[in-house]
């Protein structure tokens, strides 16, 4: 390989892997599941899916395990390197409109013993990270007819993002029709990231508008289906099934809880620039307890809002419809050079460099 090659190579590294790698993303927490879904497929098309586990700590039998929990780390190497060795180019689609409700567990359970089909979503929604999701996700109102499910990747992770897209929206619409008929469709779907070589798939799947190079990962339908009632509703059986996956969710300790929750409000409000002392009264906090709760899990407000920005900007250079000015003003920046000096401090390059750099 010539030195300009690796070169390349290593700035590509450095666009996907520019800011510091946060802590949580070692932390063996996240069920399994979509790693089962990969091996399963593998084993039907006679690929050997054992070497994908090699030097992670963990064997290809041991993810049947339904006590097991993996690392975000372990799990995305073992997505990386089944993608390398299956080599079919829509996995993600196919994955994912293939899974049913039962793929859920008691998350199943809870959705189809819904009322109706907006407690199935928002049950769905809440409970999510016990289906073992590589991605957040959050209900939106997108206007006043229409609502989403809306997901972003978690510690800036771009090279995978399409694969999770895919598993995660494909089997939200399959799991839709399971619950309220084939009739459901989404009015649109949008991705945030370039159209892949097997775009048409995703109108055969998705069967709706489908936008690429969007500011958002998300499905978007007619907000009239969440009154939509459920034919399984049981209001004892869903208390039950809800109750028990809130106890699988309480391995999340309270700081990372209060973490994720500062997250999430500034991924909602970025373009406002929202300080600590807003922050903290959105959340019901006095200044002091939000950054002593901080604190608590080795977390400082600066860090996480830096962070939570770069890896938007990421997603925002990835999509390439806006240019460096605009991604700026997302961000909650009025002065562009001062998004460039930014973004350089966080990531060690900038903007242009890291947009021609990204997959």
């Amino acid at each position: 390989m010539s030195q300009t090659a690796f070169e390349v190579r290593d700035t590509r590294r450095a666009a996907s892997a520019a800011i510091e790698p946060d802590p949580r993303a070692q932390a063996a927490d996240i069920p399994p599941n979509v790693l089962v879904h990969l091996t399963e497929f593998a084993a039907r098309h006679s690929i050997a899916s054992e070497p994908w586990f090699t030097g992670l700590g963990i064997t290809r039998q041991q993810i049947n395990d339904p006590g097991l929990r993996v690392s975000y780390r372990q799990a995305r190497m073992v997505i990386a390197r089944a993608l390398r060795a299956i080599r079919h180019p829509a996995l993600g689609l196919l994955i994912g409109r293939n899974e049913t409700i039962g793929s859920f567990g008691l998350l199943g359970l809870a959705m189809m013993t819904s009322r109706n089909f907006g407690e199935a979503m928002s049950a769905g929604i809440e409970n999510h990270k016990i289906c073992g999701s590589l991605l957040d996700v959050d209900f939106v109102a997108v206007d006043a007819q229409t609502v989403g499910v809306q997901a972003w990747p978690r510690y800036g992770e771009i090279e995978l993002l399409p694969f999770l897209c895919e598993e995660l929206f494909a089997s939200c619409l399959a799991i839709a029709r399971e619950l309220v008929g084939a009739k459901i469709t989404p009015i649109r779907m949008e991705f945030t990231y370039p159209p892949p070589a097997y775009a048409a798939e995703y109108g055969e799947t998705f069967q709706c508008d489908v936008r690429f190079g969007a500011q958002h990962n998300r499905i978007v339908v007619d907000a009239n289906w969440l009154a939509h009632p459920l034919s399984g509703y049981n209001p004892l059986v869903s208390r039950q099934a809800l109750t028990l996956c809130h106890q699988q969710l309480r391995g999340t300790s309270a700081s990372d809880e209060i973490v994720v929750s500062v997250e999430r409000l500034l991924r909602s409000r970025l373009r406002e620039h929202p300080k600590l002392t807003e922050v903290a009264r959105t959340l019901h906090l006095s200044e002091r307890s939000l950054r002593r709760r901080l604190a608590e899990s080795g977390r400082i407000f600066r860090e996480i809002h830096d962070r939570v920005r770069a890896e938007r900007a990421l997603e925002l250079l990835h999509a390439g419809q806006l240019s460096v000015a605009e991604i700026g003003i997302e961000l909650g920046f009025s002065d562009p050079r001062e998004f460039r000096r930014a973004f350089k401090r966080w990531t060690g390059m900038p903007p242009k460099v890291a947009r021609r750099s990204l997959p």
